[in-house]
């Protein structure tokens, strides 16, 4: 294994590994339209929580040694089998099926196996060294303890008689192996990881941005019978390009300017804790919610197509249902939200035209409800959009000067490696 270094960027093999998570956001988008109640939508959640862990995982291993070096290939591999096998057993995540595997143990085993070898490695990388060995441990108990409670999730309800009890204690033991995870990763701090590579971490996290936001693009094409099966119809077209302008919204307020601000003021932490802090907030936490926004507005956007689609329906669709409403404006306020969240956490302003974009979101929704879902769809198109522009005014200065200082810094980096190359190859 090989050390990372500051100036260390993504490699190939982890936007390999990325490939697996686009087919598990994709299995949680189906899994929650195929089953479209607020039990169905929490379950896909917890879920989703689930998968972001185990990637931030590999974030933050690719950010502490070089994934494509010495024996890390072969452990990515298996992990990434693992996780496939993870993200099949999805539908029995949580009730087990007859005529084959007992799918929620098959679900828990997997999930061990990808923690256990991020955690291993990690603890390869720190043997040598016994005070970071002892708070290795920190990182090495949290997967055994969520495993045991997943573990007790897919057997311990079998001994209740009522179904919404069962329901209920098995969503509880999930709701604490998640808190287990994410609570002992606010203490990080304490078991001895570094942000090696300020440039790598962030550059990860925008690349998973992009793989939710492609989510959502194949979830425009798979809609039922979107793709086949019925004719090409205006409203099909509509939808389709309604759905393009709320997604490139989506990626021009956030890689615009914003990802760009922050990945220089992580650059400009030098300071080890308040570093390891802000990229622990800003990247490893605060990314979630992003993509869970972008997961729940691909979520209601099947739905639409689908609607759309079908030569039965409406020339402007039929009345959108409420769960529609939930997922379509709610996803979008949730994304809308956890920008103006960061500008704060990271860049410590407010950003006042994103605030009012999620006022305008949340208090359109119940007016969306009375709507057709064409008509609802387009609302909500023209929300982001203004929010993105009306964003994008005010931050004319910063905008400037951070695209600027990104500009040089890529022009920089080209011309170190155009001159190794010509020295070298």
């Amino acid at each position: 294994m090989r050390p990372s270094a500051p100036g260390s960027r993504t490699t190939r093999l982890e936007l390999y590994f990325d490939l697996v998570f686009v087919f598990a956001f994709l299995t949680v988008t189906t899994l929650t339209a195929n089953n479209s109640t607020v039990r169905g939508l929490v379950q896909g959640l917890l879920v989703l929580a689930l998968l972001w862990w185990c990637w931030t995982g590999f974030a933050a291993l690719g950010n502490v040694v070089r994934t494509d070096q010495g024996v890390l290939p072969l452990v990515a591999f298996l992990t990434t089998a693992a996780l496939f096998v993870l993200a099949v057993g999805m539908p029995q995540a949580f009730v087990d099926q007859p005529g084959g595997l007992p799918g929620p143990l098959v679900f828990a085993a997997c999930y061990l196996v990808v923690r256990a070898a991020q955690v291993g490695v990690l603890g390869w990388v720190v043997r040598a060294d016994p005070r970071l060995r002892r708070r290795w441990l920190l990182l090495a108990l949290p997967p055994v303890v969520a495993t045991v409670l997943l573990v007790t999730a897919a057997l311990a309800p079998q001994r209740f008689a009522g179904g919404q009890v069962e329901i209920g204690v098995r969503l509880g033991l999930w709701i604490a192996a998640l808190a287990v995870e994410y609570g002992v990763g606010l203490l990080l701090w304490g078991t001895g990881w570094v942000v090696v590579s300020a440039g790598h971490l962030a550059e990860r996290h925008a690349l998973i941005i992009l793989v939710a936001l492609g989510e959502s693009i194949i979830a425009l094409g798979t809609g039922s019978g979107f793709v086949t099966g019925l004719p090409l119809s205006w409203p099909v077209i509509l939808a389709g390009t309604l759905g393009i302008v709320v997604v490139a919204a989506f990626w021009w307020s956030y890689f615009d300017t914003l990802a760009l601000a922050m990945e220089q003021t992580l650059h400009r932490t030098r300071e080890r804790a308040a570093r390891l802090r802000l990229a622990r907030d800003a990247y490893t936490y605060l990314h979630l919610p992003l993509i869970v926004g972008v997961i729940l507005f691909a979520l209601g956007l099947k739905g639409q197509l689908a609607e759309a689609a079908d030569p039965l329906t409406p020339r402007w669709g039929e009345r959108i249902e409420t769960l529609e409403v939930l997922v379509l404006y709610g996803g979008a306020a949730v994304y809308l939200a956890t920008l103006v969240i960061l500008g704060w956490r990271v860049l410590r302003t407010v950003r006042w035209p994103s605030v009012a974009a999620v006022a305008a979101v949340v208090l359109l929704a119940p007016v969306a409800r009375q709507l057709p879902e064409l008509i609802a769809l387009g609302v909500l198109a023209v929300s982001v959009v203004a929010a993105a522009a009306a964003q994008t005014v005010v931050d004319t200065p910063r905008r400037r000067q951070v695209r600027q200082v990104a500009l040089e810094e890529q022009l920089a980096g080209e011309v170190d490696q155009t001159r190794w190359r010509g020295e070298h190859l």
